[in-house]
């Protein structure tokens, strides 16, 4: 976790300074750790919160960059992995009450992207397959309960 932490801060020191290359790649850095350790973390609820933010703050770099697809496609994968983490027997329980608190943020992004940004072909297809679930996951008490603290723009 720590060096998780020590890069997505890197990476926001680099956003934060215009050095958007840089950002980027420290972003993907993050993201491959979050990845690899999405499962492996000794608090779900962590692991959950750094694939969520390594995900958003690739968006947000990419729409700095003027790549509004390419920040839909992360925004995306990320909830679409949320949801894929919930419906799993074979996760962890805490893992899964984890993701479902975080879908709770993963859903209301990438309902604020489309709003402001319009609709694209993954963000169509997600909403309109998984909308019903999505909206059902977030009525459960318990994700209303997830917030994202660290690192996030």
């Amino acid at each position: 976790m720590e060096q998780w932490k020590r890069t997505i801060l890197s990476g926001n020191s680099c956003f934060n300074r215009g050095d958007l290359i840089d950002a980027r790649e420290l972003y993907l850095q993050a993201l491959a750790l979050a990845q690899v350790l999405f499962d492996r973390w000794r608090v779900a609820d962590e692991a959950v919160a750094a694939y969520v933010i390594s995900h958003h703050n690739l968006a947000d770099l990419h729409l700095s960059l003027g790549q509004p697809e390419e920040s839909a496609e992360y925004l995306c994968t990320v909830h679409q992995r949320l949801l894929n983490v919930i419906q799993d027997s074979q996760m962890a329980p805490a893992l899964r009450q984890a993701a479902l608190r975080h879908s709770n943020k993963t859903y209301s992004e990438l309902l604020g992207f489309v709003g402001q940004y319009g609709e694209y072909p993954r963000t169509q297809r997600l909403l309109n397959s998984n909308g019903e679930h999505s909206r059902s996951a977030l009525q459960h008490p318990a994700a209303r309960a997830g917030t994202l603290s660290f690192g996030v723009h």
